[in-house]
């Protein structure tokens, strides 16, 4: 399996963050940015969940909020 470089990933980890902020589910998330809900879910939001240790939706839509990033 060929790994994505580290930029991108976490690219997109933080556009998964601003799209859940902004209320989209996984689907629609993984919609807009071409991958699966799996890979939103268990990939982006589990590793966004563990750097900002937080463990809920909420908690990550009102830290994205804090930081403007919606």
């Amino acid at each position: 399996m060929i790994e994505e470089p580290a930029q991108e990933t976490h690219s997109t980890a933080v556009e998964v963050l601003r799209l859940v902020a902004l209320g989209l589910t996984d689907a629609q998330a993984a919609d807009k940015l071409v991958i699966s809900p799996r890979t939103v879910q268990g990939r982006h939001l589990r590793s966004i969940y563990n750097k900002i240790q937080m463990n809920s939706r909420s908690a990550a839509t009102r830290y994205a909020v804090e930081r403007k990033l919606v």
